[in-house]
């Protein structure tokens, strides 16, 4: 059996490793700002925030991590060093939709860590444009959600945009009742964003059959709401019952346990391509037969994974619709560079949403 080492002994150990962190960890900032004055000299202006350097990175650490720390444990500590480093020169501005307490700021945080500024917008339009306008860096807007699919606000925001995705984040939801409250039977209204409402549909049939349903902006608002009423609830996350002092009541009330919402980062960035990677696509045909084959045709030639296609009307002819894609790799690797010429000749509009990194934690 191993000797016990003394708790002095530990703690003297512990404080002297803690002394060379703080030291590298300088000394890696020293180096963040060197990069930012050698960008400058040769003529980079705007943000020095790279997806594809930084996803390169916490690959790398992911892989080099010996533990006992897990693989995401440690690539979190770094996404936070990472995004310390840059606010040193000035921190990012980062649209999402607010207000205060959002998956979507959850998102943001995520990705970009926690020293950027989170800026607040009411809707997923007003994202794009707060983007388009250079009043933020970048936004994240939902795309996806395991359970209920699409947001289509947003896939319908890209035909009329020239942002590019420069970027993934997934987020797992846990869905929590909460208010002022003591019990269930004391609730006489719940509010919450429709795609919540609808991830809670059986437990809200089970536990509260009766009680309304009023669906709002965002779970955080709901949060706001539900904190100027004693019996009226919201449906959101955690972080919304810390910002508005409210009791949960029920945790992780979602009718799915794996339910997970993917979000998009939105800039004006072009990612080079990291090994592990997507590219998003706008596609349009027009109205005629055979158009679905016609998309497909060139992925399989050329042994292309396709994740995921939807189809949204144009709203510029009737019957007319639009295809949003996503397939494995960047738009720069040779097969997918080939397969996007082909489809390029053969449809009336193709739009490259952006290749980018896939999520790393």
């Amino acid at each position: 059996m191993a000797d016990i080492i003394p708790l002095p002994e530990l703690r003297d150990r512990i404080d002297a490793i803690d002394s060379q962190i703080l030291q590298l960890i300088n000394r890696r900032a020293s180096c963040a700002l060197e990069v930012a004055r050698t960008k400058l000299s040769e003529g980079e202006t705007g943000t020095f925030y790279r997806p594809d350097r930084e996803a390169l990175v916490l690959r790398r650490i992911k892989e080099m991590n010996p533990g006992p720390l897990s693989n995401d444990t440690a690539a979190r500590f770094f996404r936070e060093l990472m995004s310390s480093c840059l606010a040193l020169e000035k921190p990012l501005d980062i649209a999402f939709l607010g207000p205060e307490g959002t998956f979507t700021q959850q998102a943001a945080l995520k990705h970009f860590g926690q020293t950027v500024n989170t800026v607040p917008v009411t809707t997923i339009n007003d994202i794009f444009t707060e983007v388009e306008n250079q009043h933020c860096q970048f936004g994240v807007v939902p795309v996806e959600n395991s359970t209920e699919g699409v947001i289509t606000h947003t896939l319908d925001r890209f035909v009329s945009s020239s942002l590019k995705i420069c970027g993934e984040v997934e987020i797992r939801v846990h869905q929590n009742l909460m208010g002022h409250a003591e019990k269930l039977s004391d609730v006489t209204e719940i509010f919450s964003h429709q795609q919540s409402l609808a991830q809670c549909r059986q437990w809200l049939d089970t536990h509260l059959p009766h009680v309304v349903r009023t669906a709002v902006s965002s779970n955080a608002e709901a949060a706001r709401l539900a904190s100027e009423s004693k019996n009226k609830m919201a449906i959101a996350g955690e972080v919304a019952a810390n910002i508005y002092q409210l009791n949960i009541l029920e945790k992780n009330i979602e009718d799915e346990s794996n339910n997970t919402t993917r979000f998009i980062i939105i800039g004006m960035q072009d990612p080079a391509s990291t090994g592990l990677d997507k590219t998003s696509l706008l596609v349009s045909t027009g109205n005629r037969a055979g158009s679905l084959h016609t998309i497909l045709e060139p992925f399989a030639k050329y042994g292309i994974s396709m994740s995921h296609i939807e189809s949204r009307p144009s709203k510029q002819a009737l019957w007319d619709y639009v295809f949003f894609i996503d397939i494995v790799g960047h738009k720069d690797d040779e097969n997918i560079a080939r397969a996007l010429g082909s489809l390029k000749e053969n449809v009336n509009w193709l739009n490259i949403l952006g290749s980018y990194p896939k999520a790393v934690i």
